[in-house]
């Protein structure tokens, strides 16, 4: 946020697919809240995350990287979150 502008912060919502709260939904709002504490400018939306995690091991299959590179958490969490922000993305163009 220091080198670009930011207009607004897209945050993956964990839910279950049975539509009920995952166990990391608390820590995902605590993190809002610190954040919205630090910069109460910047508007937040939250967007569901369900099945980015499969989406992101797919992707990375259809890439060719190995099996050790899919076992990379932060790697998962990375396309993931590019997946997150593409999605939301593309549900404001419509």
């Amino acid at each position: 946020m220091e080198k670009e502008k930011v207009e607004l912060v897209v945050v993956g919502e964990p839910w279950q697919t049975n539509g009920k709260p995952s166990e990391n939904l608390p820590r995902v709002r605590a993190f809002v809240r610190s954040l919205n504490k630090a910069f109460p400018e910047l508007p937040v939306v939250f967007y569901d995350e369900r099945f980015t995690s499969v989406l992101a091991h797919q992707a990375m299959i259809d890439g060719g990287l190995k099996r050790k590179a899919r076992q990379d958490k932060a790697l998962v969490d990375e396309i993931s979150a590019t997946i997150i922000l593409q999605s939301y993305l593309e549900s404001k163009r419509k």
